[in-house]
């Protein structure tokens, strides 16, 4: 998967679930992805938001390994850095959410990115696009073309 010619990228839940979880279409190119990331061609960001949603419905299913699963390999992945929600995040979110109507945890994990100074933010909602401060890179549309 292509990055555009991104050095910084913020990366949205939906990509570390693909990951980790082997996605039957997502899988492979987020793999790419983090090949290029591991290998330190582009710099990652997420907020710790994406930790709370991608264990949530291991938790509700109560698999443990799948727990387990996530945080080792997340949790130490190279070129991933996890940052926590500041003031000066809610801050941003808050305006994101006001001016785009984005959800409370897109708008953190974009103002994470921007805080960051990323240039492209990879998720898989096309309701993304509509953000222009950062460009979004919509995983479908970058598989199609």
């Amino acid at each position: 998967m292509p990055a555009r010619g991104h050095r910084r990228l913020g990366i949205d839940t939906n990509i570390l679930i693909y990951l980790v979880q082997n996605h039957p279409q997502y899988g492979e190119p987020c793999g790419a992805l983090f090949d290029r990331i591991e290998r330190g061609h582009i710099e990652a960001v997420t907020s710790v938001v994406s930790m709370l949603e991608v264990l949530v419905q291991p938790y509700r299913l109560k698999k443990n390994h799948l727990v387990a699963k996530f945080y080792a390999l997340l949790t130490t992945y190279p070129g991933l850095t996890w940052l926590p929600v500041s003031l000066e995040v809610a801050d941003r979110a808050a305006e994101l959410r006001a001016r785009y109507h984005v959800s409370t945890p897109d708008a953190i994990q974009i103002a994470t990115a921007l805080n960051w100074q990323a240039t492209g933010f990879v998720g898989n909602d096309r309701a993304l696009k509509k953000v222009k401060e950062i460009e979004c890179l919509i995983l479908a549309d970058l598989m199609e073309g």
